[in-house]
């Protein structure tokens, strides 16, 4: 990162940081029944059936009330329950410099792997870019369960993640044997060789941005690129992080590039719907969107979109065409 980059991550964990200080009576004030956006608590998360220990604010995509999406229930959308003005302001200006970065990684891929440079820039027009500020609390000792995050892989296309100087993550190079199709419901990455060898920590460098695929990526290039496998062991000081995902629009389809004879798709307003449907089942937003049939909306956008998709029309559709 520049100077300037670095300095507007510095400032946005400063921000989170102040934010994890409120009384969890006021960081609870920060959710909505709308949007996966706000606070979630440590332990409100689980990986392969264990509590992750991480506090997060997700902030994603933020979408007034009067926008048609929100007006036509779109599941999902919403605006974002901020805590205050200058955490917005903060987390929005961070979020924007790291869309350019992605943007400019998709390029360089789609370069690499001989194709039109604009590939998969195509794909993130209007994207549903959301990122994930973390807070772990610290070791308190040997005894002490060291697990912060178990292991998986994530949901989105590409993962550009920035750390605090304390450190805690942990990568594994993806065997090729390891194919788990993420984004079916009957398989799942999470908590697998969790205890294994073969687990490199990332040290914490200034600066300096840990970028992976995701499953998405995974799906799109029919394997090529393998979601890459981390998770998060506490340290003995409290650790900051932010996980930013660079993601295709959400009525996006997506098909593999180099397998014309594949029929599978995905599309990815469903997925990322049905990955936190998974994730917080006990959630306002679950329940709202179960409640209100929105997942009825969802299946109307789906369909429409693939139909859209083989008739070699744009990824994505206008609200009037989804519902």
């Amino acid at each position: 990162m520049e100077d300037e980059e670095l300095e507007l991550a510095t400032k946005a964990m400063e921000a989170h940081k102040e934010f994890v200080k409120q009384p969890l009576e006021e960081k609870k004030e920060c959710v909505s029944n709308l949007t996966y956006s706000g606070y979630i608590a440590s332990g409100e998360e689980s990986t392969a059936d264990k509590k992750d220990l991480a506090e997060i604010f997700t902030v994603c995509k933020d979408v007034p009330l009067d926008d048609d999406r929100v007006k036509m229930n779109w599941p999902c959308h919403g605006p974002t329950p901020w805590p205050n003005e200058c955490y917005k302001e903060l987390m929005t200006a961070y979020m924007d410099q790291l869309a350019v970065y992605g943007d400019k990684l998709l390029k360089l891929i789609a370069l690499g792997l001989e194709l039109p440079m604009n590939t998969f820039v195509k794909l993130v027009e209007d994207g549903w870019h959301h990122m994930r500020v973390l807070h772990f609390r610290e070791r308190l000792d040997r005894q002490d369960d060291a697990r912060g995050i178990g292991a998986h892989t994530d949901y989105g296309m590409l993962v550009i993640a920035a750390q605090d100087e304390v450190g805690g993550l942990f990568i594994r190079p993806p065997l090729p044997e390891w194919r788990s199709k993420n984004w079916c419901q009957t398989e799942s990455a999470a908590g697998v060789y969790e205890n294994d060898d073969g687990w490199f920590f990332v040290p914490p460098k200034e600066g300096t941005l840990t970028c992976f695929p995701g499953d998405m990526f995974q799906f799109l290039t029919s394997g090529f690129f393998l979601a890459t496998p981390h998770k998060v062991r506490l340290n003995y000081q409290e650790r900051f992080a932010l996980a930013y995902f660079h993601e295709p629009n959400f009525n996006s389809v997506i098909r593999p590039l180099r397998d014309p004879q594949n029929d599978e798709s995905i599309h990815y307003g469903t997925h990322f719907t049905n990955m936190f449907l998974r994730c917080y089942p006990d959630r306002v937003t679950t329940k709202c969107i179960e409640e209100e049939n929105r997942l009825d909306v969802l299946d109307k956008l789906r369909n429409n979109a693939i139909r859209a998709a083989k008739k070699g029309m744009k990824n994505t559709i206008s609200c009037d065409e989804g519902a």
